[in-house]
């Protein structure tokens, strides 16, 4: 009786944590282990430390933990604990590139160069800037949930609606400017 006790309790708090978080949220736990396990070698290895750890059991103890206190958080705060100071690297046609979030933004550095390019959120103003060597520039402020200003390479503010008109508006007019964030 008392073990039937236990599981129906877990399951009770399982489904109302489900109910009281309607955010299914980034899992930032859950994915720092997998990422650290891609890490390991080569895939026969990552393979059997994945099967180690799930009879550990090291992925449900942080899935657990990731769905009733991380993604809880996330959804109230729009701030998940485990997803600061993340690094991932990123491979395009124009090189490698390292990406570090942080509880500011974000770090951004080629590899082979020392230039760090920055993209910080200032939650005072609710906007986004970049930041290179000694140089700040805004790039937009969120108006409202539906609306940001844009600011523009020749010194004008255009105000951007959230939708797909929105989008098309500011891709013409950056389409006829050359922008100052393209590098």
């Amino acid at each position: 009786m008392k073990r039937n006790w236990r599981v129906m309790t877990v399951a009770i708090l399982l489904s109302s944590s489900l109910m009281f978080s309607s955010c299914i949220g980034s899992f930032g736990l859950s994915s720092k282990l997998l990422s650290w396990n891609k890490t390991i070698g080569d895939s026969w290895t990552n393979e059997l430390v994945f099967l180690c750890l799930w009879i550990i059991p090291a992925y449900e103890v942080t899935t657990i933990v990731d769905v009733l206190i991380l993604n809880t958080i996330e959804f109230w705060s729009n701030y998940n604990p485990a997803m600061s100071n993340v690094t991932k690297t990123v491979k395009t046609d124009k090189g490698l590139f390292t990406v570090q979030t942080t509880d500011k933004g974000h770090k951004i550095a080629k590899e082979g160069s020392d230039e760090i390019v920055e993209f910080r959120f200032n939650k005072e103003e609710h906007s986004w800037s970049l930041i290179t060597d000694d140089t700040t520039t805004k790039l937009l402020q969120f108006v409202d949930d539906r609306h940001a200003n844009v600011y523009l390479a020749d010194g004008s503010t255009m105000t951007v609606a959230a939708d797909q008109a929105g989008v098309l508006a500011l891709k013409q007019v950056m389409s006829s400017t050359k922008y100052f964030a393209n590098k």
